[in-house]
């Protein structure tokens, strides 16, 4: 009997997961909300209509080049093929190595032996294939921002689904448990039947429409008002003018990002790999605190570091020091924000973690899940377009500091100094 409730807990639980798994597809199917979306693509219409009237009208014909396209996605072969070796070396590396280890970790005598050597060829191979490798791929070819970000955004995603593999693997090699051992309910995940391949293709239809959206936001709304900024001395007037001018497109950059990469893409994959459980986020935009909006806003993310940094660091320190492991985890998510980041810009300007690490923290403690009213979900909100509107802000402005100033050596100060704070623009 208790074998078979356990085995009934566990469908139950994958029931309760499925049932969460359209959220934003069974918000849509409501009328009022609906409307939301439809108006949402009509910006995106009156973006394209507005570029092509300008275009018109000062060079007196249609004009619709994609040029920061091009620019950003450039040398896409040079990333295929670094993606490809990370890929295989994620899908096939770790597996093999702990493989090799458990069918050697059978003799007492060379057990000890064995581990190490295991470890340090493990660790060997990490560093090598997800570490130095990614990082050799964007400096030694240079790679333009967005193909910069996805080597260095698929290096975090691989590091993560490797480690937890890692660390869910090995204490069942060094307690020498039979490979045929049974399946627990972390191993066991509901499927789909079958694949809605129309489902995959209107989700990557709507990608492809979120990056168009994303081009005619930097296109109409930051390019030119920071472009322009360049040449002004940098003032207190000047950044704060320019801040509250980046607050509304960085608010729809985080939307596009949100529904982009958490609903559409991992939706459609989720869909080709006929994985059932779709709780990719929960209803963060009803958040009264920024605690409750941490957690809902990327379960994928969020489970990964409460499972393998919050509880992890909990049971080594015999589950003392909570707010301690809080503190870690933030820290952590801010210096690989801030390394995406920088590698992804090609410079150094730790706005990121300042926010992350910092104010981040502060507003965790301070709006808590104790606050209920609607009217905390109403300052979280101010707070998310101020906050959207600082990080656009600085790293426009740091990107033009950069065109207009460009680095005269390669010292350290140098290099970890933001131009926009020394540049003198004539």
């Amino acid at each position: 009997y208790l074998k078979l409730w356990k085995i009934l807990k566990a469908k139950v639980m994958c029931l309760k997961s499925v049932v969460h798994v359209f959220l934003f597809s069974e918000l849509f199917e409501i009328s009022h909300i609906r409307t939301i979306y439809h108006m949402f693509i009509a910006a995106l219409l009156l973006f394209i209509i507005s570029t092509l009237a300008v275009d018109y009208i000062d060079q007196g014909r249609l004009v619709l080049d994609f040029d920061l396209f091009y620019y950003a996605f450039g040398q896409l072969g040079t990333v295929i093929w670094a993606w490809t070796l990370m890929f295989a070396y994620t899908l096939l590396g770790p597996y093999y190595i702990l493989s090799v280890w458990a069918s050697l970790n059978h003799s007492r005598g060379w057990r000890t032996c064995v581990s190490a050597l295991a470890a340090l060829t493990l660790c060997a191979a990490q560093t090598s294939m997800l570490g130095i490798f990614p990082v050799y791929i964007v400096l030694h070819y240079q790679l333009p921002p967005a193909s910069r970000f996805i080597i260095i955004l698929e290096q975090i995603r691989f590091v993560m689904k490797s480690y937890s593999f890692i660390r869910e693997t090995t204490p069942a090699v060094l307690k020498n448990t039979p490979q045929k051992a049974k399946l627990t309910e972390t191993h066991v995940y509901p499927r789909n039947p079958s694949i809605r391949w129309n489902y995959v293709g209107m989700n990557s239809l709507k990608i492809l429409a979120s990056l168009f959206y994303l081009y005619f936001i930097l296109v109409r709304l930051c390019i030119p008002v920071f472009r322009n900024k360049s040449n002004q001395p940098f003032s207190t007037r000047t950044f704060i003018l320019a801040l509250f001018h980046a607050s509304f497109p960085g608010m729809l950059m985080l939307m596009l990002g949100f529904y982009a990469f958490l609903h559409c893409w991992l939706n459609a994959f989720a869909e080709m790999l006929r994985f059932a459980d779709r709780m990719f986020y929960r209803d963060w935009w009803n958040s009264t605190s920024f605690a409750n909006y941490y957690r809902t806003w990327n379960i994928v993310v969020h489970d990964w570091l409460y499972y393998y940094g919050y509880r992890d660091f909990l049971w080594l320190t015999g589950h003392k020091l909570r707010s301690v492991a809080t503190m870690s985890v933030f820290a952590v998510s801010a210096l690989v924000h801030e390394y995406a980041f920088t590698l992804g810009f090609g410079f150094f300007y730790p706005v990121m973690f300042c926010t992350f690490a910092g104010i981040g923290v502060v507003f965790n403690f301070a709006m808590n899940d104790k606050r209920k009213s609607p009217v905390w979900n109403i300052i979280l909100w101010t707070c998310l377009f101020i906050g959207q509107g600082i990080h656009v802000c600085l790293y426009c402005v740091e990107w033009y500091a950069q065109i207009q100033c460009p680095r005269t050596g390669t010292s350290f100060w140098e290099l970890v100094t933001p131009r926009s704070w020394t540049c003198s623009y004539q």
